[in-house]
């Protein structure tokens, strides 16, 4: 129903293009009518101000199939701009995304340019706009900024860039950031400071407009001011304005056009600490953004005061502010499909109220994205929080040993493994994971162990259920491994306790590397022994449990179908996923000495990794995973992790990890 206290009305409008929004309206209008007629007579968002989640949406479309997106079907004819049909491919790829209108909690139009007369008449399902998000990037121009969209949205949330605090209807709208048609649909670049996580020093504040309309440095505050208004919406395109843009500390965004500009995500990106210059906008994604920790909010009515503010921040809060300018881009703003998939998110958590982030998860890393609170609400039960919570991981692990062969003898690697891992101080379970065809072994066929041991019968037999989130590991930590892997006790703790320092980090032994194939232009795999690796294969490593959860739910369907059907490739899936959220590489512990051949050499599944199929998949599958990321997201790395003392010249008995120099 409606708001008791907002005036709804119907207006004679029309859907105007996604990119010709960009072009000002004003020729459609009078010149001699103000602002405030303006609005009066022909803007939506006066009539519906008061619009609210609890009073213009309806909740129970949420309940039944939880949160799914609908993309109405785009019409034979229809001309989409390529920034919106970024937009859509992005839903449309994502976990949200279902095809059946009947099962959506959130509708979002295809409609780029739609001139009728009324909307409602053309779309069954859009109910007065209610659970309907429209996305708009180019309405508000200046002089007047003035926020006409052209058609009345109804019920309708807007995902606006630009927008104002005066016409921003907290928890209902979501203010978006201005980007180009130029924008990664997926992927996106790393920030500056991705080699230099202390940066060097800069000059205090420097940045010119690059057609020369405003320059500022440290010499002269205002050295040039040609118009009332200044243009800062065309990228910089000159050598010269991007290079002030990296060696500058903090970067000026004034008002342009609108009341956003481009030049706040190029800030962002170059580590240049925002310093904003445009009253009355309602900051990108500020429900769930704390900005006073990476930008600084200026007035523009006393632009003279802000050189003599920005020098009196101390170099300690400049280093924070930079950083966490890194953070946010790279979390939330590197690509189309991050500004839609948060702005989706923010959605969710309104939704699901009590299962959403807390503001830590938003502005700490890796970011809201991959925290999911259907996981869990509290910080303790995810890899990346240990630190700031001053708490530390379970001092346990959960082994899963995952099984493909029949059992035929007491003397197959498989009981040899079982008993090993078993044997270590810090096991608290071992579960073997049958995905084998024969019947499941009797319980005396299995060896007689100290910890709790079940054996899971996977339902489906496929490889992907290895990485199931199970209910029946009680720990923090995972040992996963194949069956024919041979390791002792004492490399099993050695490397524990490595995890233990790093849990948000794949640890373990078998090492493989990428590398990009410049004849072939594709990403190549290898397994050759260099002095780099970027993965650490799931056959023997240790991670944190909520990777099984983000595996699962987070990963598309696609991805884990292509590795059940291939039954191949999903530790390399696991690196990927692992380092996209860490930005960071896997860590490989000591290597025992002719690990190489043992370890894939004792079992049927040895015919495997020697088969060329098997390698070509390996292939195949990084640049189908490269492709889905959008970007490469493995790390390379030269660093092993030993024992102290290792092959050192000091007495065996010294060695608290003696038996591993020993195999």
């Amino acid at each position: 129903g409606y708001h008791p206290g907002a005036r709804w009305r119907r207006l004679q409008g029309y859907l105007q293009s996604f990119s010709t929004f960009e072009k000002d309206r004003s020729d459609d209008l009078s010149e001699h009518i103000s602002p405030r007629q303006k609005r009066d007579t022909n803007s939506f968002l006066y009539t519906g101000k008061r619009c609210r989640m609890e009073s213009c949406f309806d909740f129970s479309l949420c309940e039944r199939n939880g949160f799914k997106v609908y993309v109405y079907p785009q019409q034979k004819g229809e001309k989409i701009s390529e920034s919106y049909q970024n937009i859509l491919t992005s839903i449309e790829g994502s976990r949200f995304y279902t095809p059946d209108p009947a099962q959506a909690c959130l509708f979002v139009l295809s409609l780029d340019t739609l001139d009728r007369d009324q909307l409602s008449p053309h779309l069954p399902l859009w109910n007065e706009g209610k659970n309907h998000i429209i996305f708009n990037l180019y309405s508000g121009t200046w002089p007047d900024y003035t926020e006409d969209l052209g058609f009345d949205i109804g019920f309708a949330m807007l995902a606006k860039a630009s927008i104002s605090t005066e016409n921003f209807r907290p928890q209902f709208d979501v203010s978006i950031p201005l980007f180009s048609k130029e924008h990664p649909r997926t992927g996106g670049e790393r920030g500056y400071l991705r080699h230099n996580t202390i940066p060097p020093y800069r000059n205090v504040l420097r940045f010119m407009e690059p057609k020369g309309k405003i320059r500022i440095s440290k010499r002269s505050f205002a050295e040039i001011i040609e118009d009332q208004h200044c243009s800062s919406e065309s990228p910089p395109t000159d050598k010269y304005s991007e290079e002030m843009l990296y060696n500058s500390t903090f970067c000026l965004v004034p008002r342009g056009r609108r009341l956003g500009s481009f030049r706040f995500l190029e800030a962002l990106q170059a580590a240049c600490v925002p310093v904003m210059l445009s009253n009355g906008w309602e900051l990108p994604f500020s429900e769930i953004i704390d900005w006073n920790t990476a930008a600084v909010i200026g007035d523009e009515r006393l632009l003279l005061q802000i050189p003599s503010t920005v020098r009196s921040i101390h170099q300690d809060k400049i280093l924070s502010l930079r950083q966490q300018t890194q953070l946010l881009w790279e979390a939330y703003f590197n690509s189309v499909e991050k500004i839609v998939l948060t702005t989706l998110e923010i959605i969710q958590d309104r939704v699901l109220e009590h299962n959403s982030r807390s503001s830590l998860m938003w502005n700490s890393l890796p970011g809201g994205l991959f925290t999911l609170p259907r996981y869990s609400t509290h910080l303790g039960d995810f890899p990346f929080f240990y630190a700031k919570l001053g708490i530390k991981p379970y001092p346990k692990f959960t082994a899963i040993i995952h099984v493909v062969t029949p059992l035929v003898s007491q003397s197959q690697p498989v009981m040899k493994l079982l008993v090993a891992v078993a044997k270590s101080q810090y096991c608290a379970q071992v579960i073997v994971l049958w995905n084998c065809d024969k019947p499941l072994p009797a319980k005396h066929r299995w060896p007689a162990t100290s910890v709790p041991f079940i054996v899971i019968e996977g339902e489906s037999k496929v490889i992907s259920s290895r990485f199931l989130p199970y209910d029946t590991i009680p720990t923090d930590a995972v040992l996963s491994l194949d069956e024919d892997t041979v390791l002792s006790t004492t490399e099993v703790d050695f490397a524990f306790t490595v995890w233990q320092s790093f849990p948000d980090r794949i640890v373990g032994y078998p090492a493989r590397s990428h590398f990009w194939d410049s004849s072939k232009e594709r990403w190549g795999y290898t397994s050759k022994w260099t002095n780099d690796y970027s993965m650490v294969l799931t056959g023997a490593a240790i991670y944190h449990k909520y990777y099984h959860y983000l595996y699962t739910t987070y990963l598309p369907a696609s991805l884990r179908t292509m590795v059940d059907q291939m039954s191949n490739c999903e530790d390399i899936l696991m690196n990927f996923l692992v380092s996209s959220v860490t930005k960071l590489p896997p860590i490989k512990v000591t290597q025992k000495k002719q690990y190489k051949e043992t370890m894939m050499g004792q079992s049927s599944r040895a015919s495997r990794w020697a088969d060329p199929d098997h390698f070509a998949q390996r292939q195949t599958c990084m640049n189908k995973f490269a492709n889905w990321f959008g970007t490469m997201p493995l790390v390379h790395s030269q660093m092993r992790l030993d024992p102290v003392l290792f092959k050192d010249q000091v007495s065996i008995l010294r060695k608290k990890y003696r038996e591993i120099e020993r195999l």
